[in-house]
């Protein structure tokens, strides 16, 4: 059985005797399932998975370790049966990720038991989805080498006079080909005045001569995300631009020898941030320096000034500092790191110094 699962099992929320877990992300983190549909009942002693006709034989194929139910026209009769057999009184739910009318509906549906409008339950899956095992780390690993190889191909590809859409479809369509099963998350590729918005969209300008492009892109593997930006200058750049990269690429350098397990994640967002604001760009760095991510994105916890967790092990991490001068241009590097007891492992291995086309 998914030792993750186990794990819920031996320790659900206090005062819970069983877990209802309905969200895409958690569902396949505890099935190794993707499904669009789907509902997990989890208890001290059993799980059972309940999903419809359209997954159904695929469900009994991966799912071999506890119970898969075809779901009938009345799915809170069947989740009232296994709540019965197993004596359930008291249900967790995923406050973080559940409508009020989703809570509100099990509790008609359901007046029979409890329901915990608490964050216990979304806090401790959170929890448990930040340490990433040997198996998820290996995805990710993969996921890298894949947007590695489409960003050294894009640097052969950019000219002067492609559009950002352009580009962004080469990039996209590159990470497919080399194995992606999706892409991690819509692509950034932002130029020039553009390359100031930190999630700016690809437009139709054209690159010019002068422009620094900033990419920020990845590719999924098996569910799993990877996350990488570089900026590279097409052509001649003046002072301006050079210091400014210069000072973010610094300040990532500094963060990644301060990264370890055992810190604040606050304090190693300050590292970066006080160099930043130290070369006079105090106001150019709005956004944390980094986020954890897996099956999702964007995941819990963050390198920002509000994250006072302590760093663990094999968290999988971005480090992404950048400088924003609006109307003029920008600055991001971006690379994800394991956390270990130590330092840290860089699983991104494109080149970061400056990358002049």
């Amino acid at each position: 059985m998914n030792q993750s699962l186990v794990t819920l099992m031996n320790a659900l929320p206090e005062g819970a005797d069983a877990a209802i877990i309905t969200s895409a992300e958690n569902r396949r983190y505890f099935t190794n399932m993707k499904s669009s549909a789907g509902t997990l009942v989890v208890t001290s002693k059993k799980a059972y998975f309940i999903i419809d006709f359209r997954y159904i034989e695929k469900a009994k194929t991966v799912i071999t370790d506890f119970d898969v139910i075809l779901q009938d026209n009345d799915i809170f009769a069947q989740i009232d049966g296994i709540l019965k057999e197993n004596e359930v009184k008291t249900v967790a739910i995923e406050a973080g990720s559940m409508t009020v009318g989703q809570f509100q509906k099990y509790c008609d549906k359901l007046p029979s038991y409890h329901f915990l409008n608490t964050n216990g339950l979304s806090n401790f899956i959170s929890d448990l989805r930040s340490i990433k095992s040997e198996e998820e780390i290996g995805f990710i690993t993969k996921a890298q080498e894949i947007t590695d190889k489409a960003f050294l191909h894009i640097l052969d590809y950019i000219k002067p006079g492609m559009t950002e859409v352009e580009i962004a479809l080469e990039l996209e369509y590159t990470m497919k080909k080399l194995g992606a099963s999706n892409l991690a998350f819509d692509s950034i590729v932002v130029s020039g005045t553009n390359s100031s918005l930190p999630h700016g969209v690809p437009s139709v300008k054209k690159v010019e001569n002068g422009d620094f492009i900033t990419m920020d892109f990845g590719a999924a593997y098996n569910g799993y995300c990877s996350d990488m930006t570089r900026t590279v200058a097409l052509g001649k750049i003046s002072d301006e631009q050079k210091k400014v990269y210069d000072t973010v690429l610094t300040s990532q350098l500094m963060a990644l020898e301060a990264i370890c397990a055992g810190k604040k994640y606050s304090d190693i967002d300050k590292v970066a941030r006080d160099y930043i604001y130290s070369q006079g760009y105090e106001g150019c760095f709005g956004h944390g320096l980094g986020h954890s991510l897996g099956l999702f994105i964007h995941e819990e916890p963050r390198f920002s000034s509000l994250c006072d967790e302590i760093t663990k092990e094999n968290t999988i991490m971005t480090v992404e500092p950048g400088v924003y001068l609006s109307g003029k241009f920008g600055v991001r590097i971006e690379d994800m790191v394991v956390i270990k007891e130590n330092g840290c492992v860089i699983i991104t291995k494109s080149e970061k110094n400056l990358i002049t086309l």
